[in-house]
Protein backbone atom coordinates (compact mmCIF):
# COMPACT_ATOMS: atom_id res chain seq x y z
CA UNK A 1 0.00 0.00 0.00
CA UNK A 2 2.78 2.44 0.85
CA UNK A 3 4.33 1.71 -2.57
CA UNK A 4 1.02 2.17 -4.74
CA UNK A 5 0.48 5.65 -2.16
CA UNK A 6 3.80 6.97 -3.06
CA UNK A 7 3.61 6.09 -7.16
CA UNK A 8 -0.10 7.61 -7.21
CA UNK A 9 0.04 10.53 -4.76
CA UNK A 10 4.08 11.31 -3.80
CA UNK A 11 3.37 9.86 0.11
CA UNK A 12 6.10 9.01 1.66
CA UNK A 13 4.77 7.06 5.25
CA UNK A 14 7.95 7.93 7.33
CA UNK A 15 7.33 11.61 6.30
CA UNK A 16 2.93 11.52 6.50
CA UNK A 17 0.34 10.12 7.87
CA UNK A 18 -2.94 8.78 5.76
CA UNK A 19 -5.37 10.27 8.47
CA UNK A 20 -3.55 13.29 8.45
CA UNK A 21 -4.01 13.95 4.37
CA UNK A 22 -7.44 12.53 4.63
CA UNK A 23 -8.23 15.00 7.49
CA UNK A 24 -6.67 17.59 5.20
CA UNK A 25 -8.67 16.96 2.03
CA UNK A 26 -11.70 16.65 4.17
CA UNK A 27 -11.01 20.34 6.04
CA UNK A 28 -10.21 22.08 2.28
CA UNK A 29 -13.53 20.54 0.94
CA UNK A 30 -15.40 21.93 3.57
CA UNK A 31 -13.65 25.83 3.43
CA UNK A 32 -13.80 25.58 -0.86
CA UNK A 33 -17.52 24.14 -1.14
CA UNK A 34 -19.29 27.25 -0.80
CA UNK A 35 -18.74 27.25 -4.48
CA UNK A 36 -21.40 25.00 -5.06
CA UNK A 37 -23.90 27.26 -4.87
CA UNK A 38 -22.39 30.43 -5.28
CA UNK A 39 -21.05 29.22 -9.10
CA UNK A 40 -24.61 28.18 -9.81
CA UNK A 41 -26.19 31.21 -8.03
CA UNK A 42 -23.81 33.86 -10.50
CA UNK A 43 -24.63 31.96 -13.63
CA UNK A 44 -28.31 32.14 -12.85
CA UNK A 45 -27.93 35.82 -13.99
CA UNK A 46 -27.93 34.73 -17.43
CA UNK A 47 -31.27 33.40 -18.04
CA UNK A 48 -30.72 31.43 -21.31
CA UNK A 49 -28.17 29.50 -19.46
CA UNK A 50 -29.84 26.51 -17.95
CA UNK A 51 -29.36 26.48 -13.71
CA UNK A 52 -29.12 22.90 -12.44
CA UNK A 53 -26.08 21.33 -15.59
CA UNK A 54 -24.15 24.65 -13.96
CA UNK A 55 -24.15 22.67 -10.73
CA UNK A 56 -23.09 19.64 -12.23
CA UNK A 57 -20.37 21.19 -14.32
CA UNK A 58 -18.83 22.89 -11.22
CA UNK A 59 -18.56 19.85 -9.40
CA UNK A 60 -16.73 17.89 -12.17
CA UNK A 61 -14.44 20.54 -13.08
CA UNK A 62 -13.58 20.64 -9.29
CA UNK A 63 -12.89 16.81 -9.21
CA UNK A 64 -11.17 16.86 -12.50
CA UNK A 65 -8.98 19.21 -11.98
CA UNK A 66 -8.15 18.25 -8.51
CA UNK A 67 -7.64 14.71 -9.54
CA UNK A 68 -5.12 16.06 -11.67
CA UNK A 69 -3.37 17.98 -8.58
CA UNK A 70 -3.50 15.05 -7.14
CA UNK A 71 -2.37 12.34 -9.31
CA UNK A 72 0.00 14.33 -12.10
CA UNK A 73 1.44 16.88 -9.57
CA UNK A 74 0.79 15.31 -6.38
CA UNK A 75 0.29 18.49 -3.88
CA UNK A 76 -2.61 18.65 -1.43
CA UNK A 77 -4.24 21.73 -3.53
CA UNK A 78 -8.17 22.07 -4.33
CA UNK A 79 -9.21 23.53 -7.28
CA UNK A 80 -12.62 24.48 -8.65
CA UNK A 81 -14.24 27.71 -10.91
CA UNK A 82 -12.48 30.40 -9.51
CA UNK A 83 -14.65 33.53 -8.01
CA UNK A 84 -14.03 36.93 -9.39
CA UNK A 85 -13.42 34.98 -12.97
CA UNK A 86 -17.04 33.63 -13.00
CA UNK A 87 -18.11 37.14 -12.25
CA UNK A 88 -15.96 37.99 -14.81
CA UNK A 89 -17.95 36.04 -17.82
CA UNK A 90 -21.04 36.45 -16.30
CA UNK A 91 -21.08 40.62 -15.71
CA UNK A 92 -18.41 41.49 -17.87
CA UNK A 93 -18.44 39.05 -21.26
CA UNK A 94 -21.72 38.29 -20.83
CA UNK A 95 -23.97 41.34 -19.67
CA UNK A 96 -21.78 43.87 -20.36
CA UNK A 97 -20.21 42.95 -23.22
CA UNK A 98 -23.27 41.18 -24.71
CA UNK A 99 -22.09 38.11 -25.99
CA UNK A 100 -23.51 34.38 -25.39
CA UNK A 101 -22.81 32.76 -22.89
CA UNK A 102 -21.15 30.01 -25.55
CA UNK A 103 -18.31 32.55 -26.86
CA UNK A 104 -17.56 32.70 -23.73
CA UNK A 105 -17.17 29.09 -22.64
CA UNK A 106 -14.98 29.49 -26.32
CA UNK A 107 -12.73 32.33 -24.65
CA UNK A 108 -12.22 30.14 -21.47
CA UNK A 109 -11.09 26.92 -24.00
CA UNK A 110 -8.64 28.94 -25.31
CA UNK A 111 -7.57 30.62 -22.64
CA UNK A 112 -6.97 27.07 -21.07
CA UNK A 113 -4.82 26.06 -24.49
CA UNK A 114 -2.70 29.07 -23.97
CA UNK A 115 -1.96 28.63 -20.60
CA UNK A 116 -1.05 25.12 -21.44
CA UNK A 117 1.39 26.33 -23.65
CA UNK A 118 2.81 29.07 -21.92
CA UNK A 119 3.24 26.18 -18.79
CA UNK A 120 5.28 24.13 -21.18
CA UNK A 121 7.48 26.70 -22.28
CA UNK A 122 9.31 29.57 -20.87
CA UNK A 123 6.36 32.10 -22.06
CA UNK A 124 4.93 31.89 -18.36
CA UNK A 125 7.94 33.47 -16.91
CA UNK A 126 8.47 36.11 -19.36
CA UNK A 127 4.88 37.40 -18.80
CA UNK A 128 5.05 36.99 -14.66
CA UNK A 129 8.28 39.16 -14.39
CA UNK A 130 7.00 41.63 -16.58
CA UNK A 131 4.09 42.45 -14.66
CA UNK A 132 4.95 45.00 -11.69
CA UNK A 133 4.12 43.67 -7.92
CA UNK A 134 2.08 46.13 -7.53
CA UNK A 135 -0.16 45.71 -10.63
CA UNK A 136 -0.51 41.80 -9.08
CA UNK A 137 -1.91 43.23 -5.73
CA UNK A 138 -3.96 45.88 -7.09
CA UNK A 139 -5.82 43.03 -9.37
CA UNK A 140 -5.99 40.80 -6.31
CA UNK A 141 -7.69 43.48 -4.32
CA UNK A 142 -9.72 44.70 -7.10
CA UNK A 143 -11.46 41.61 -8.07
CA UNK A 144 -12.07 41.30 -3.50
CA UNK A 145 -14.30 44.72 -3.92
CA UNK A 146 -16.14 43.70 -7.10
CA UNK A 147 -16.84 40.52 -5.72
CA UNK A 148 -18.26 41.85 -2.34
CA UNK A 149 -20.23 44.76 -4.60
CA UNK A 150 -21.74 41.68 -6.58
CA UNK A 151 -22.41 39.80 -2.57
CA UNK A 152 -24.23 43.18 -2.07
CA UNK A 153 -26.37 43.75 -5.13
CA UNK A 154 -27.89 39.88 -4.83
CA UNK A 155 -28.92 40.64 -1.28
CA UNK A 156 -30.51 43.65 -2.16
CA UNK A 157 -28.87 45.77 -0.13
CA UNK A 158 -27.30 48.09 -2.84
CA UNK A 159 -29.55 48.86 -5.47
CA UNK A 160 -30.08 51.37 -8.46
CA UNK A 161 -30.41 54.86 -8.04
CA UNK A 162 -30.98 57.10 -11.10
CA UNK A 163 -29.63 60.20 -9.08
CA UNK A 164 -26.49 58.73 -7.85
CA UNK A 165 -26.30 55.38 -9.60
CA UNK A 166 -26.48 53.45 -6.39
CA UNK A 167 -27.61 53.56 -3.09
CA UNK A 168 -28.93 51.81 -0.10
CA UNK A 169 -31.75 49.09 -0.79
CA UNK A 170 -34.41 48.45 1.97
CA UNK A 171 -33.21 46.86 5.36
CA UNK A 172 -36.91 46.16 6.10
CA UNK A 173 -37.01 43.85 3.55
CA UNK A 174 -36.77 40.21 4.19
CA UNK A 175 -33.72 39.73 2.12
CA UNK A 176 -31.98 42.72 3.29
CA UNK A 177 -32.76 40.69 7.26
CA UNK A 178 -31.58 37.67 5.88
CA UNK A 179 -27.99 38.70 4.90
CA UNK A 180 -27.59 40.53 7.65
CA UNK A 181 -27.93 37.47 9.63
CA UNK A 182 -26.21 35.72 7.34
CA UNK A 183 -23.43 38.16 7.00
CA UNK A 184 -22.86 38.26 11.21
CA UNK A 185 -23.27 34.30 11.45
CA UNK A 186 -20.80 33.87 9.28
CA UNK A 187 -18.22 36.72 10.31
CA UNK A 188 -18.25 34.80 13.26
CA UNK A 189 -17.73 31.63 12.48
CA UNK A 190 -14.32 32.84 10.28
CA UNK A 191 -12.83 35.14 13.09
CA UNK A 192 -13.40 31.98 15.53
CA UNK A 193 -11.95 30.15 12.69
CA UNK A 194 -14.20 26.95 12.67
CA UNK A 195 -13.27 25.09 10.19
CA UNK A 196 -16.01 25.12 7.06
CA UNK A 197 -17.62 28.15 8.41
CA UNK A 198 -18.24 29.66 5.39
CA UNK A 199 -19.82 26.83 4.04
CA UNK A 200 -21.65 26.27 7.95
CA UNK A 201 -22.84 29.83 7.63
CA UNK A 202 -23.82 29.99 4.41
CA UNK A 203 -26.24 26.46 5.13
CA UNK A 204 -27.36 27.85 8.82
CA UNK A 205 -28.30 31.43 6.60
CA UNK A 206 -30.31 29.18 4.19
CA UNK A 207 -32.39 27.72 7.42
CA UNK A 208 -32.83 30.43 9.07
CA UNK A 209 -34.80 31.88 5.69
CA UNK A 210 -36.72 28.69 5.66
CA UNK A 211 -39.72 30.06 7.81
CA UNK A 212 -38.85 33.70 6.68
CA UNK A 213 -40.37 32.46 2.88
CA UNK A 214 -36.71 33.02 1.08
CA UNK A 215 -35.44 29.49 0.91
CA UNK A 216 -37.34 26.64 -0.71
CA UNK A 217 -35.98 23.67 -0.30
CA UNK A 218 -36.98 20.58 -2.48
CA UNK A 219 -35.27 17.83 -1.47
CA UNK A 220 -31.99 16.59 -0.18
CA UNK A 221 -30.71 13.62 -2.36
CA UNK A 222 -31.41 14.00 -6.23
CA UNK A 223 -29.28 12.55 -9.49
CA UNK A 224 -27.33 15.36 -10.26
CA UNK A 225 -28.45 17.15 -13.78
CA UNK A 226 -26.98 16.39 -17.20
CA UNK A 227 -24.95 18.89 -18.68
CA UNK A 228 -25.43 18.04 -22.55
CA UNK A 229 -26.94 21.60 -22.66
CA UNK A 230 -24.02 23.08 -21.73
CA UNK A 231 -21.45 20.52 -22.75
CA UNK A 232 -19.05 21.76 -25.55
CA UNK A 233 -20.89 24.60 -26.34
CA UNK A 234 -18.83 26.72 -27.99
CA UNK A 235 -19.09 29.79 -30.63
CA UNK A 236 -16.39 30.67 -32.76
CA UNK A 237 -18.11 33.58 -34.87
CA UNK A 238 -15.95 36.26 -33.21
CA UNK A 239 -13.16 34.16 -32.13
CA UNK A 240 -10.44 37.22 -34.22
CA UNK A 241 -12.28 39.95 -32.78
CA UNK A 242 -10.44 42.66 -30.75
CA UNK A 243 -12.86 42.01 -27.96
CA UNK A 244 -12.12 38.14 -27.68
CA UNK A 245 -8.38 38.78 -27.54
CA UNK A 246 -9.11 41.06 -24.26
CA UNK A 247 -11.63 38.49 -23.18
CA UNK A 248 -8.70 35.61 -23.22
CA UNK A 249 -5.91 37.35 -21.96
CA UNK A 250 -8.12 38.71 -19.32
CA UNK A 251 -9.23 35.04 -18.26
CA UNK A 252 -5.12 34.06 -18.66
CA UNK A 253 -3.97 36.98 -16.75
CA UNK A 254 -5.95 36.96 -13.61
CA UNK A 255 -6.02 32.65 -14.56
CA UNK A 256 -2.07 32.79 -14.27
CA UNK A 257 -1.50 35.33 -11.27
CA UNK A 258 -4.15 34.10 -9.34
CA UNK A 259 -2.64 30.36 -9.37
CA UNK A 260 1.08 31.56 -8.55
CA UNK A 261 0.01 34.04 -6.26
CA UNK A 262 -2.19 31.02 -4.07
CA UNK A 263 0.57 28.53 -5.02
CA UNK A 264 3.44 30.44 -3.68
CA UNK A 265 1.59 32.22 -0.81
CA UNK A 266 0.30 28.52 0.67
CA UNK A 267 3.53 26.79 0.20
CA UNK A 268 5.78 29.53 2.14
CA UNK A 269 3.06 29.48 4.70
CA UNK A 270 3.63 25.57 4.97
CA UNK A 271 7.28 25.41 4.51
CA UNK A 272 6.72 23.41 1.21
CA UNK A 273 9.38 26.29 -0.74
CA UNK A 274 13.06 25.70 -0.90
CA UNK A 275 16.34 28.40 0.38
CA UNK A 276 15.92 30.14 -2.67
CA UNK A 277 12.02 30.39 -2.31
CA UNK A 278 11.15 28.23 -5.06
CA UNK A 279 8.00 25.76 -4.89
CA UNK A 280 8.60 22.48 -5.70
CA UNK A 281 6.90 21.44 -8.77
CA UNK A 282 5.48 24.44 -10.07
CA UNK A 283 5.48 24.15 -13.72
CA UNK A 284 3.32 20.52 -12.90
CA UNK A 285 1.03 22.73 -10.56
CA UNK A 286 0.26 25.43 -12.97
CA UNK A 287 -0.53 22.81 -15.91
CA UNK A 288 -2.91 20.87 -13.61
CA UNK A 289 -4.16 23.99 -13.21
CA UNK A 290 -3.98 24.84 -16.85
CA UNK A 291 -5.74 21.08 -18.11
CA UNK A 292 -8.38 22.17 -15.40
CA UNK A 293 -9.47 25.28 -16.90
CA UNK A 294 -10.03 23.52 -20.58
CA UNK A 295 -11.95 20.61 -18.92
CA UNK A 296 -14.25 23.12 -17.23
CA UNK A 297 -14.53 25.07 -20.20
CA UNK A 298 -15.51 21.32 -22.01
CA UNK A 299 -18.13 20.61 -18.87
CA UNK A 300 -20.02 24.02 -19.54
CA UNK A 301 -18.57 26.62 -16.89
CA UNK A 302 -15.99 28.99 -15.62
CA UNK A 303 -12.26 29.48 -15.61
CA UNK A 304 -10.98 26.71 -12.30
CA UNK A 305 -8.24 27.65 -10.47
CA UNK A 306 -5.97 26.74 -7.43
CA UNK A 307 -7.82 27.76 -4.08
CA UNK A 308 -6.92 29.45 -1.65
CA UNK A 309 -8.48 27.60 0.70
CA UNK A 310 -6.36 24.93 0.55
CA UNK A 311 -4.36 26.58 3.25
CA UNK A 312 -6.61 25.29 5.55
CA UNK A 313 -6.06 21.60 4.58
CA UNK A 314 -2.35 22.14 4.39
CA UNK A 315 -2.11 23.92 7.57
CA UNK A 316 -4.01 20.39 8.92
CA UNK A 317 -0.61 18.54 8.15
CA UNK A 318 -1.34 17.87 4.51
CA UNK A 319 1.43 17.58 1.79
CA UNK A 320 0.93 15.14 -0.70
CA UNK A 321 -1.35 14.22 -3.32
CA UNK A 322 -3.76 12.10 -1.08
CA UNK A 323 -5.04 15.53 0.03
CA UNK A 324 -6.10 16.63 -3.03
CA UNK A 325 -7.64 13.14 -3.86
CA UNK A 326 -9.76 13.08 -1.00
CA UNK A 327 -11.14 16.80 -2.11
CA UNK A 328 -11.77 15.36 -5.21
CA UNK A 329 -13.78 12.25 -3.72
CA UNK A 330 -15.95 14.82 -1.23
CA UNK A 331 -16.70 16.75 -4.58
CA UNK A 332 -18.10 13.30 -6.10
CA UNK A 333 -20.31 12.71 -2.79
CA UNK A 334 -21.62 16.46 -2.94
CA UNK A 335 -22.83 15.39 -6.72
CA UNK A 336 -25.66 13.76 -5.02
CA UNK A 337 -26.63 16.88 -2.67
CA UNK A 338 -27.61 19.01 -5.73
CA UNK A 339 -31.07 20.18 -4.15
CA UNK A 340 -29.22 21.35 -0.96
CA UNK A 341 -27.27 23.96 -2.81
CA UNK A 342 -29.33 25.09 -5.98
CA UNK A 343 -31.82 26.19 -3.21
CA UNK A 344 -29.48 28.26 -1.27
CA UNK A 345 -30.65 32.11 -1.98
CA UNK A 346 -29.30 35.40 -3.00
CA UNK A 347 -28.84 36.62 0.33
CA UNK A 348 -27.27 33.79 1.91
CA UNK A 349 -24.55 33.57 -1.38
CA UNK A 350 -24.18 37.11 -1.17
CA UNK A 351 -23.40 37.33 2.77
CA UNK A 352 -20.46 34.49 1.52
CA UNK A 353 -19.39 36.79 -1.35
CA UNK A 354 -18.77 39.51 0.83
CA UNK A 355 -16.54 37.58 2.93
CA UNK A 356 -14.46 35.83 0.05
CA UNK A 357 -14.12 39.38 -0.96
CA UNK A 358 -12.55 41.18 2.55
CA UNK A 359 -10.31 38.02 1.90
CA UNK A 360 -9.13 38.94 -1.42
CA UNK A 361 -8.13 42.36 -0.48
CA UNK A 362 -5.33 41.03 1.71
CA UNK A 363 -2.51 41.86 -0.95
CA UNK A 364 -3.40 45.23 -1.03
CA UNK A 365 -0.57 46.29 2.48
CA UNK A 366 1.98 44.31 -0.10
CA UNK A 367 1.24 48.09 -2.44
CA UNK A 368 3.67 51.02 -2.08
CA UNK A 369 1.31 53.49 -0.66
CA UNK A 370 4.24 56.08 -0.31
CA UNK A 371 5.01 55.84 -3.81
CA UNK A 372 2.30 57.30 -6.13
CA UNK A 373 4.07 55.85 -9.13
CA UNK A 374 3.29 52.87 -7.72
CA UNK A 375 -0.31 53.62 -5.63
CA UNK A 376 -2.19 55.81 -8.13
CA UNK A 377 -1.72 52.71 -11.07
CA UNK A 378 -3.14 50.66 -8.24
CA UNK A 379 -5.84 52.50 -6.96
CA UNK A 380 -6.95 53.26 -10.46
CA UNK A 381 -6.97 49.15 -11.11
CA UNK A 382 -8.70 48.33 -7.86
CA UNK A 383 -11.64 50.82 -8.28
CA UNK A 384 -12.53 50.47 -11.46
CA UNK A 385 -13.01 47.31 -11.40
CA UNK A 386 -16.55 47.53 -9.11
CA UNK A 387 -17.50 51.18 -10.45
CA UNK A 388 -16.96 49.83 -14.19
CA UNK A 389 -18.19 46.35 -13.23
CA UNK A 390 -15.59 44.96 -14.86
CA UNK A 391 -12.87 43.23 -14.39
CA UNK A 392 -11.10 44.17 -17.52
CA UNK A 393 -11.85 47.21 -17.91
CA UNK A 394 -9.63 47.49 -14.05
CA UNK A 395 -6.76 45.85 -15.03
CA UNK A 396 -6.92 47.46 -18.42
CA UNK A 397 -6.98 51.11 -17.70
CA UNK A 398 -4.52 50.45 -14.59
CA UNK A 399 -1.53 49.05 -16.62
CA UNK A 400 -2.10 51.75 -19.36
CA UNK A 401 -2.12 54.29 -16.40
CA UNK A 402 1.41 52.52 -14.95
CA UNK A 403 3.24 52.68 -18.13
CA UNK A 404 2.04 56.70 -18.51
CA UNK A 405 2.35 57.48 -15.47
CA UNK A 406 6.28 56.35 -15.16
CA UNK A 407 7.03 57.21 -18.85
CA UNK A 408 6.07 60.84 -18.11
CA UNK A 409 7.93 60.92 -15.09
CA UNK A 410 10.68 59.74 -16.40
CA UNK A 411 10.76 56.37 -14.74
CA UNK A 412 11.62 54.47 -17.77
CA UNK A 413 13.64 51.64 -16.00
CA UNK A 414 10.77 50.15 -14.43
CA UNK A 415 8.17 49.54 -17.68
CA UNK A 416 9.86 46.59 -19.43
CA UNK A 417 8.71 45.61 -23.21
CA UNK A 418 6.20 43.73 -22.66
CA UNK A 419 4.75 46.06 -20.51
CA UNK A 420 4.81 48.83 -23.34
CA UNK A 421 3.24 46.61 -26.06
CA UNK A 422 0.14 45.64 -24.00
CA UNK A 423 0.12 49.02 -22.67
CA UNK A 424 0.12 50.05 -26.46
CA UNK A 425 -2.52 47.18 -27.36
CA UNK A 426 -4.41 48.38 -24.70
CA UNK A 427 -4.93 51.85 -25.71
CA UNK A 428 -5.53 50.63 -29.29
CA UNK A 429 -8.44 48.68 -27.99
CA UNK A 430 -10.52 51.67 -26.62
CA UNK A 431 -9.43 54.22 -29.42
CA UNK A 432 -10.33 51.74 -32.02
CA UNK A 433 -13.92 50.21 -30.02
Amino acid sequence: MSNFLAKAFGFDAQKHSVRTEIVAGVTTFLTMAYILAVNPSIFSNLPDMPNAPVFTATALAAIVGTLVMSIYAKKPFGLAPGMGLNAFFVFTVCLGMGYSWQLALTAILLEGILFIILSATKVREMIVDAIPNTMKNAIGAGIGLYIAFIGLQNAGLIVDNGSTLVTLGDLKSSTSILFIIGLFLTSVLVVLKVKGGILIGMLGTAIIGIPMGITKFTGVVAMPASISPIFCQFEWSQVLSWDMLAVVFTFLFIDMFDTIGTVVGVSVKSGMVDKDGHVDGISKILMADAVATTAGACFGTSTTTTYIESASGVAEGGRTGLTSFVIAICFAIALLFSPVFLAIPGAATGAVLVIVGVMMMSPIREIEWNDYSEAIPAFITAIMMPLSYSIAHGILLGMISYVLINAFSGKFKKISVTMWVLAVLFLLRYILM
